[in-house]
């Protein structure tokens, strides 16, 4: 019996080998000695073949993005298990996010050698870690290649455009998800639930030594255990086992136009981006953020060895990532309170030890005026201040379970993509649930990505007695793994709500109004028959000097005290079910 399955092991061995030998896996980036990006088509092709050639490498492919052309989703596990709610249970997964910024392909070259030499055993294959990588995020953007619009980037010769196939910036886009791509994205997410997630970036802004700089999801906001954890010890552990393979790396330099010495504040992640969006399902994020201005070859083999390096510290840390991710979701739900808004604490900072270059202002010879210059003759290394703590801002009560009419489709159909729980009220029900009113709001005056948003948005809460018609509303809880997710979306205040990307517009604006002839008669009436409603109006007047001049402001005043006025104007139509 040992020899028949020795036999089968050595059989099986040479199919392997002999499949392999098929195929041809020098990338094109190597093929190129480091100046070359694949293409879209050479990317789906290499992965096709790995995965043909070696059955640890599974490929998967889902539901069409902007493009037309379907997603892909790349395993990398010995095990013929493919099922990742079995997985899970004694093994960790980092999920790869490529291509986003298909202009900014390093993950996508550096992903493609670390599979293979997984496969081939030239790294060693992870005991504890599935991997996962989405080889191009942004499809259509990698369709369409150039050589210039990467206007600061050192190499590739050719690359993919930021913008998608209908010109989304996909990086803004993983709450509202305006596109198909988002819709795929998230369908992967949440049939992989990485404990881990990297999204490989290429940085723009200052200049400086690095090849390497890191953009972790904000500790503070991560919040508990689990963001104490990445921050005194995965973060850490990154930058050492980085520094012994002599990779130096720094915290993403957010900075533009000016020089970082005089230090610089952490970037916050809110979740619009891919690393806040994943943040709401208590998944450790980073961005990778290679120098734009390093050669390309640098790029791509610092952006495998960090990957490495990640994957190294989850196989040790695996058992630790677990405990603190389950923890996480139990204490999130069992919290009162929840922060919607953030803000740099000044009282700490870190000291970061940076390694840069001296800028010097000099007379532009384009435009005659001062112009910012980094001296490269003139490196240096630097004490510099890094403010990487936030604090709350603001905070909303956690309500039971929130409440959607069934009509807003727009906000159905992403909770539904996300695996929200949510089930339909079936019969008529008479409940007492709290109610928002948009009390203020501003708005920006210029597009971004699709939309007029609006931002400082104020609510004013009341109780009241509503009647919800069978079959009209869903009810949502917040006791599931969504937690996060829903009240980052669904409270009005919160920067990236449905209601700030502006998928409750039409309460803003008022349907009904009057004609100052007929309502005058009418408004007279109300305030001799409602003595305290005259009241409050004499002590407007007499303390507001631009109501006391506007006939106009005064009878539209009273309208809007009046059982005339329409009671959607400004009412927040998703109702909270208070604990």
């Amino acid at each position: 019996m040992k020899k028949y399955a020795l036999l089968l092991l050595v059989l099986v061995s040479c199919k392997i080998e002999k499949e392999a030998s098929n195929y041809d896996f020098t990338t094109p980036y190597e093929k190129s000695e480091g100046t070359e990006t694949a293409t879209y088509e050479e990317v789906i092709d290499f992965y096709e073949n790995l995965a043909d050639a070696y059955p640890a490498v599974k490929l998967r492919n889902t539901r069409r993005t902007d493009s037309g052309k379907r997603l892909h989703l790349v395993i990398i596990n010995p095990s013929p298990e493919t099922n990742f709610n079995n997985l899970r249970e004694d093994k960790r997964i980092i999920m790869i996010n490529n291509g986003i910024h298909p202009g900014e392909s390093d993950g996508i070259d550096a992903t493609m050698m670390l599979f293979r030499d997984i496969a081939q055993g030239k790294v060693k294959m992870p005991e504890h870690t599935v991997l996962a990588t989405i080889p191009v995020y942004n499809v259509g953007g990698a369709l369409n290649r150039n050589s210039t619009s990467r206007t600061n980037q050192n190499g590739p010769k050719e690359y993919g455009f930021r913008g998608n196939a209908r010109n989304y910036d996909l990086n803004r886009d993983f709450i509202k998800a305006d596109t198909y791509n988002a819709s795929a994205f998230a369908k992967f997410f949440h049939a992989v639930k990485p404990d881990v997630f990297i999204d490989n970036h290429v940085s723009n802004g200052a200049d400086y030594q690095y090849v390497l700089t890191h953009l972790f999801t904000q500790h503070n906001k991560l919040g508990g255990e689990l963001g104490n954890y990445l921050h005194t010890e995965m973060i850490p552990s990154l930058e050492k086992n980085l520094a012994e393979k002599d990779w130096d790396i720094t915290p993403y330099v957010n900075v533009f136009n000016r020089t970082p010495d005089n230090g610089f504040s952490q970037f916050l992640d809110s979740p619009r981006y891919s690393t806040g969006y994943t943040t709401l399902w208590n998944t450790l994020g980073m961005m990778v953020e290679t120098h734009m201005l390093k050669p390309y070859k640098s790029r791509v083999e610092g952006t495998y060895e960090l990957m490495k390096s990640m994957i190294d510290i989850v196989e040790r840390d695996h058992e630790k990532i677990q405990e603190l991710r389950d923890q996480a979701r139990e204490d999130w739900v069992a919290k009162d309170t929840y922060p919607i808004q953030w803000s740099i604490d000044t009282t700490q900072t870190t000291t970061l030890q940076f390694k840069g270059y001296e800028g010097v202002m000099k007379p532009s010879e384009v435009t005659g005026r001062q112009r910012l210059y980094y001296d490269n003759d003139q490196p240096f290394t630097k004490d510099v201040a890094y403010q990487n703590y936030f604090k709350p801002t603001k905070s909303v009560s956690v309500p039971k379970a929130y409440l959607i009419p069934k009509s807003r489709v727009r906000v159905i159909s992403r909770l539904e993509v996300n695996q929200v729980d949510m089930e339909l009220i079936e019969d008529e029900t008479e409940m007492e649930v709290e109610v928002y009113h948009i009390d203020s709001y501003e708005t920006y005056k210029q597009p971004y990505e699709g939309h007029y948003t609006h931002y400082n948005t104020v609510v004013k809460n009341s109780m009241e007695k509503v009647v919800l018609p069978a079959e009209q509303y869903y009810r949502v809880p917040t006791d599931q793994p969504a937690f996060r997710y829903l009240i980052e979306t669904l409270e009005p205040e919160a920067p990236d709500s449905f209601f700030n990307w502006n998928f409750f517009d039409t309460i803003l604006q008022q349907k009904e109004g009057f004609s100052p002839y007929v309502w005058e008669d009418k408004a007279a009436e109300l305030l001799k028959n409602d003595a305290v409603l005259k009241a409050e109006f004499e002590k407007k007047k007499a303390e507001d000097e631009n109501f006391a001049g506007n006939w106009y402001a005064q009878l539209d005043w009273i309208h809007k005290q009046s059982d005339n006025y329409e009671k959607a104007h400004l009412r927040y139509p998703v109702y909270r079910e208070l604990r």
